[in-house]
């Protein structure tokens, strides 16, 4: 893309995110779901018109994982209410890292067994997949349960799930996007690096990762205690944001991990400054504002590039593996939640009802992350329409089946 497609694109999106928002609200759908439809309606007549969009599936690996990743995660981690997070630390840790992994294995296994082609769909694109899939955006449900007056603790459960299992799937999705690409695909599970191997690189990129970001975010944090100006404030968040991310891959670590602890640490010593002072209070209202921009702008671009893209050939061609992967999510996510919950049955202040675990089993949705990882895959790999289209066809059902239907449930429920 040139210079001027670039800039152009950019106000088209915002454009349309304007229309959205009206639209949304006058046919109670989610915004994400709007952006979707908006998008492929738009490209569809762009194309007729004869215009090249310039859009292609190789452009996205660097500008997804270098522009749009870490300002999501970034966002997320700054605005998240860290009292909140630190009463359900535990079961959130949990959430977002063992039932995550097993939700990824359950989906992989189901997958491949589910397709049936060795071949074509190895178990390399089976975990790939796995991993893309385990990532949830609870962006599209959280407004809404708070319209139906839902605990605030499920909020609270979804959100930090979401930033935690978001950061462990994408490290799982580039460790094994790196052992697909070394290998030019897995025929088999004997042909796997060994389980033990891969558990010691996927803990040494983890920690790596986060002890780059906790540095980073300690570093500026004090920083920013010294300086008194908004501006000046809000640039250093974007240092902190961009710097501990770019370190972090210099390292040869996780990236997205850095920026999660650095945006954390960073963020409580901006809110414990607040608290002593007047000044920082309306430079951190300013710095959230900064990064509400910034998040809705990245939002809106990848749910509209995944309506751009999206073809109905996928749905043609590929829509036997689609069903199988949302049947295979469902199940995942079920087995998943329920279990991992169900150890806190026994701790009164950790307990989660049954309720509000059938509320989290239907709101683990996926949305930016996923469409951001199935964006990015290298089309050098020979499943990667199919993982993709896998992904899309997931997003689809969570945008347009389960965001719709979540405040029902959670009045059925009782909630």
């Amino acid at each position: 893309m040139i210079v001027e497609h670039i800039i152009l694109a950019l106000v088209l999106i915002l454009g349309l995110s304007l229309i959205a928002q009206p639209v949304s609200r006058l046919l109670h759908m989610p915004f994400a779901s709007i952006l979707v439809l908006l998008g492929f309606i738009t490209s569809e007549i762009v194309v007729y018109a004869g215009i090249d969009t310039g859009i292609r599936s190789d452009n996205f690996q660097s500008i997804i994982f270098y522009v749009f990743i870490p300002v999501l995660v970034f966002e997320s981690a700054y605005n998240i209410d860290k009292s909140q997070l630190k009463k359900n630390l535990v079961v959130i840790l949990f959430l977002a890292i063992v039932a995550m992994l097993l939700t990824c294995l359950i989906v992989a296994a189901l997958l491949f067994y589910g397709i049936g082609h060795e071949s074509g769909f190895p178990w390399a694109a089976a975990l790939i997949t796995g991993a893309i899939l385990a990532a949830t955006d609870p962006v599209a449900v959280v407004a809404k349960l708070r319209e139906t007056d839902a605990p605030e603790r499920v909020s609270v459960l979804l959100e930090g799930e979401s930033l935690f299992n978001d950061a462990t799937a994408i490290v799982l999705f580039g460790l094994f996007l790196s052992m697909a690409t070394a290998t030019a695909g897995v025929g088999s599970a004997g042909d796997m690096h060994s389980i033990a191997g891969v558990i010691v690189r996927f803990v040494t990129i983890f920690a790596g990762g986060a002890l780059t970001g906790l540095i980073v975010g300690l570093f500026f944090g004090f920083l920013q205690k010294k300086v008194k100006q908004n501006l000046l404030t809000g640039v250093m968040s974007l240092m902190v944001a961009y710097g501990s991310y770019l370190l972090a891959e210099y390292f040869k670590v996780s990236g997205v991990m850095s920026t999660l602890l650095a945006a954390l640490s960073f963020s409580m010593l901006s809110h414990s400054a607040v608290k002593s002072s007047a000044k920082s209070s309306e430079s951190d209202m300013a710095n959230k504002y900064l990064w509400d921009v910034l998040s809705h702008v990245a939002n809106v671009s990848v749910f509209l590039v995944v309506g751009a893209v999206i073809t109905l050939e996928m749905f043609e061609q590929r829509w036997l593996a689609m069903l199988i992967a949302i049947f295979s999510l469902l199940l995942a996510r079920a087995i998943s939640v329920y279990g991992v919950l169900s150890l806190f049955s026994f701790f009164k202040d950790l307990k989660v009802s049954f309720s509000a675990q059938t509320v989290m089993v239907w709101a683990g949705l996926r949305g930016a992350v996923t469409l951001a990882l199935a964006l990015s895959l290298p089309t050098s790999l020979d499943y990667w329409w199919t993982i993709q289209s896998i992904a899309f066809g997931v997003v689809m059902f969570s945008l347009f089946v389960q965001a719709p239907t979540m405040q029902l449930l959670v009045k059925r429920l009782s909630l």
